[in-house]
Order: structure tokens, then sequence, then C-alpha cells
């Protein structure tokens, strides 16, 4: 499928490239070498990795840190919430998506890239982002956000926008620190999360994806 095929229905703003390539990289603690693939829908990857990446994602819901939502997704809501758009699964590199894996030593995380608002305002974006749980400190969150940073761009987005980073959640906020996105609000009081008695602030953050300097994007090929 080339990135043509994204958007049902007229849209505002047009990929840059036909087809997007997948992208090397070794994450920076220990020199795994990874693979993060351009995915345009479930059919590409294997039933039981998307069985895995939705145990995941509700095992993030569960612990109802960084997440709005608070009840786990059935498998159908959830792969119409991943794969709705764009999305990109990242694994250790010589694996086989289509094929079934031992996902929990090899599936490292995954994002989405979505439209943040409907038609005129389609070309800002939105993402979210997924660590396999039993791979975190790895600094896989940074080799994706800087996937995300590359591959925005070329989908045809213009400009990224974080609705909700949860004051809290302190690696996400740094990570987009470093990445150099703006704060360009803050929502008071937004999230009830567990473990805290009062409501959580969280960050609006915004970025120009058409001008990312290259250092940002180091360590990919």
């Amino acid at each position: 499928m080339s990135t043509s095929q994204l958007h049902d229905g007229p849209h505002f703003f047009k990929p840059l490239v036909q087809e997007i390539e997948p992208v090397h990289f070794s994450l920076p603690k220990d020199g795994t070498v990874a693979i993060a693939y351009p995915i345009y829908s479930p059919d590409q990857v294997h039933s039981t990795l998307i069985d895995y990446m939705w145990h995941e994602f509700n095992y993030v819901i569960e612990e109802g840190l960084t997440y709005p939502q608070a009840d786990n997704l059935t498998r159908d809501e959830f792969v119409h919430h991943w794969f709705h758009s764009f999305c990109v699964v990242a694994i250790k590199g010589g694996v086989d998506l289509q094929k079934e894996n031992d996902w929990d030593k090899v599936f490292l995380g995954t994002f989405y890239i979505k439209p943040n608002y409907m038609a005129r305002c389609s070309h800002n974006c939105n993402a979210g982002f997924l660590v396999n749980h039993l791979q975190r400190g790895q600094k896989i969150g940074y080799r994706l956000g800087q996937v995300y940073l590359k591959w925005g761009a070329l989908l045809g987005y213009k400009y990224s926008v974080f609705n909700l980073v949860f004051v809290t959640n302190v690696a996400s906020w740094k990570l987009w620190d470093k990445f150099k996105f703006d704060r360009i609000g803050l929502l008071p009081r937004a999230a009830i999360l567990k473990g805290y008695e009062e409501p959580i602030d969280a960050i609006i953050y915004g970025r120009d994806l058409t001008k990312v300097d290259p250092e940002l994007l180091e360590g990919l090929s």
C-alpha cells in the first residue's frame, strides 16, 4: 500500500513520498538492532502480534497513568483505534512481522499517527505511543519519537499536537522537551489517575513537523 491510500475521502494535504521504507536503528542502551515498519493495515502483521499489542494497550490502561481510557478495549475496538490511519511497529531485527513469534521478547513498541482534527484542519496530526512493558528502560520511546518526527512530515502532516501529556508522566514530557516541542497549553486538573488523590494537569504540546533539525534524527538509517 502507498501513502496515497491512507485517507478515506477528500483530504487537504498530500504525502511527500509514494512509499515509506522501514528504518533501522540500534537501541542506545545495549546496541540491539531494531527495525521500525510502516503499517497501513492490520493485515500486514500476524494476528498474534495484534493480540499482543492489544493486551499491552490494555495493560497500560489498567496502570491508569498515561492514557485517558478507563476501561479495557475489545480487540475490535483496539484495532480500529490503533490501525485506523497509519501506525508503526518496531521489532528486533530479523523478525518477520507476518509469522508467529515470541512477541514478549522481540516486540519493542508501536505508535499511531492520525489527524488530530477533521477535514480542513487534518494536516495537524496526533500520535499515541506504546512501549512493550517488558522492554522498558531501553530508550525505545526515544527511537519511536525520532521515527515519528521523520515520518510525520513524509505522510504530509505539517504540525503535531499532543492533547494530553500528564505532568506526572515525566518520561514523556522530558522526551518531547528534548525533541523541541513547544508547550502550547495547559489543561488544569485534566485527569483522575490511579494513585493520585487530586486530578492531574496535562500539558498540550505542539511542533512544526516541516522543520526538524537533522541532528534530532541521528541514529536512524
